[in-house]
């Protein structure tokens, strides 16, 4: 308790605001958000709570970002990597990963509201798909009651050498087991999902359709990719398919504008060999989900860091939306180049 009225003080008394604009002012902070979903939604029971903010906090947020940063487009980014233009004082971008249709739903209005851009790293091969990532679809059948650990588990326990014990049916259990499926070889992991169709699947649309695509980008939220198939690139059987033909498949799906020329990485795995290939693949802009912020002293970097939170960094157990938690998690971040 005490601990936490430390926190009120220090952001109240504007001590960590000052703190901020003193030590973040050459600096460009890149949030990542995945889902935005109002809790009337239908979406709401079977998402993954963990990688979605409800769309009242997700309004707290950009009110935030507005009174701290200054917000910017990726074009304006775009603009001082190639010397073109220099990025206000705490530059701030809003950005999104996989591409979920409730990002037009909910999070679009929201960002109009404000009068903030954002970017949204697409997976290709997921436009004008129904369902979501297999991850996902796991979460949320668990969510709804559809399946349990033990069913998993026993699911699971002809694809592994020593079989698959049973962990506790909580949510990190789940995660064991999830952790696990994705260890498996592609045709493995298919079998297995298989076999659990009538339970993972819920019937409603999750991704974003290709139309959706152009009302997003006609409405202040650039378009990048997020891979071909969302497999971790470290792991990727085919890394030109990831990259290069990620953009091939999404110019097709966006044939009124050029392919995109940023991307970020699933799940955040890559090295150095892959960011170099990705950069030849012609991404003049890659992110990552290392949590720096990046400077913009000298020209801002092609590889660049990106920080994310969840609800429970930003909302305590009565609900409320925290500021000073957000302040205290985003204004201390190391800020280096990552390039």
């Amino acid at each position: 308790m005490f601990v936490d009225l430390i926190k009120r003080l220090l952001y109240i008394s504007g001590a960590l605001r000052l703190y901020h604009r003193l030590r973040n002012s050459r600096s460009l902070t890149v949030i990542m958000f995945h889902r935005v979903l109002d809790s009337s939604d239908p979406r709401w029971e079977s998402c993954d709570p963990d990688y979605t903010l409800r769309v009242d906090h997700f309004d707290h947020c950009l009110r935030f970002f507005l009174k701290h940063y200054n917000t910017v487009s990726v074009e304006d980014v775009l603009a001082a990597r190639r010397g073109a233009a220099v990025l206000p004082a705490r530059a701030l971008l809003v950005t999104f990963d996989d591409g979920w249709s409730d990002t037009l739903d909910f999070a679009v209005p929201c960002l109009r509201k404000h009068g903030i851009p954002a970017l949204m790293f697409v997976v290709a091969d997921a436009v004008n798909r129904r369902a979501g990532f297999f991850q996902e679809q796991i979460v949320g059948a668990w969510r709804r009651g559809a399946i349990d650990t033990k069913r998993l588990a026993l699911s699971l326990h002809p694809f592994l050498p020593g079989g698959a014990p049973t962990p506790p049916n909580d949510a990190q259990g789940l995660r064991t087991l999830i952790a696990q499926i994705e260890g498996l070889g592609a045709a493995d992991r298919e079998r297995l999902l298989e076999s659990l169709r009538d339970e993972l699947g819920d019937e409603l649309r999750h991704m974003v359709s290709a139309d959706e695509l152009r009302l997003l980008d006609e409405s202040g939220v650039s378009i990048g990719l997020h891979g071909k198939t969302h497999t971790p690139m470290t792991v990727a059987p085919d890394l030109d398919a990831e990259l290069a033909g990620a953009r091939d498949a999404m110019a097709a799906h966006m044939a009124y504008r050029a392919p995109p020329t940023t991307m970020s990485f699933p799940h955040g795995r890559f090295d150095a060999a892959i960011a170099e290939r990705a950069r030849a693949s012609g991404y003049e802009l890659v992110f990552t989900s290392v949590p720096v912020m990046n400077p913009t002293a000298a020209p801002v970097g092609w590889l660049l860091g990106r920080l994310g939170f969840e609800t429970a960094s930003v909302v305590d157990a009565a609900g409320t939306f925290r500021a000073d938690w957000l302040a205290l998690n985003l204004f201390r971040r190391p800020c280096r180049l990552l390039d």
